[in-house]
C-alpha cells in the first residue's frame, strides 16, 4: 500500500494521484498542505524537509518531488519499457517542468487565487501570451501521434495533462490548438483523468 500526503487541488499531487490510479497500485491518501496543514510538523519535515506535497512513502522508501515520484512508479509498477521509450517521456516531463509550469502558475494563481482587484493583467497577458507559444510545440508533436511519447498513454503526459485541465479551465482565450485540444478530449476519457485531475479549480 503506497501511502501519499497531500491534497486534491494541488497539481503535483493530481500527477501521483493520477499514476497510481493508471497502474492499479493499492494507495491511501492522507490530506495534507494548505488548509489541511500537516507539513509544518516534525514528523512531515522529518520526511520532507521542504514542507511541501506531495510526499510518499512505499515500504521503506519515502520519496519527494512529483515527477521523481511518478518515474519510481512507473519504473516500479508500470510496463517494462526500453530505455529509448523512458527517455522520450523523460523529455516531455523535463520539458512541462521547464515551460509550461512556470506561465501556468502565473495564471492559476492570478485568476483562482488572486481577487479581481488584485489582479496583475499585464502579468497575466504576458504569461497567456508565453503558455500560449509553448503549448503550440506540444501541438505539433500530438498532430503525428495520439500521445506525446507515441501510441499510449506514458507517464511522460501526466505533467503536462495535468496542467492542461487548468489551462483549458482558465477563463482566458487560448489560441487554436486542434491536435492538443483531441488529446486533452483523450485524456478526459480515461476515468482516472476524470476522478483525479478534473477537479474544481480552487
Amino acid at each position: 500500500m503506497v501511502t501519499v500526503w497531500g491534497r486534491t487541488n494541488s497539481v503535483n499531487v493530481q500527477k501521483v494521484m493520477w499514476a497510481l490510479a493508471e497502474l492499479s497500485v493499492p494507495h491511501h491518501r492522507i490530506d495534507a498542505g494548505g488548509e489541511f496543514g500537516v507539513v509544518g510538523t516534525p514528523e512531515y519535515r522529518r520526511m520532507n524537509p521542504n514542507a511541501l506535497v506531495p510526499t510518499v512513502q512505499d515500504g521503506d522508501l519515502i520519496l519527494w518531488e512529483s515527477n521523481a515520484i511518478v518515474r519510481y512508479l512507473y519504473a516500479k509498477y508500470g510496463p517494462p519499457r526500453p530505455p529509448e521509450h523512458r527517455a522520450v517521456a523523460d523529455k516531455w516531463m523535463d520539458w512541462t517542468a521547464n515551460r509550461v509550469q512556470a506561465p501556468l502558475r502565473t495564471l492559476f494563481w492570478g485568476y483562482v487565487r488572486t481577487l479581481p482587484e488584485r489582479r496583475d493583467a499585464t502579468a497575466l497577458e504576458a504569461a497567456r501570451a508565453q503558455a500560449a507559444g509553448v503549448m503550440a510545440i506540444a501541438d505539433e508533436a500530438l498532430a503525428a501521434q495520439p500521445y506525446l511519447a507515441g501510441g499510449e498513454l506514458t507517464m511522460g503526459d501526466i505533467p503536462l495533462g495535468c496542467y492542461m485541465n487548468r489551462w483549458f479551465q482558465l477563463p482566458i482565450e487560448r489560441p487554436s490548438h486542434p491536435h492538443l485540444a483531441a488529446w486533452y478530449g483523450r485524456l478526459r476519457a480515461r476515468s482516472a483523468y476524470r476522478e483525479h485531475v478534473m477537479v474544481p479549480l480552487t
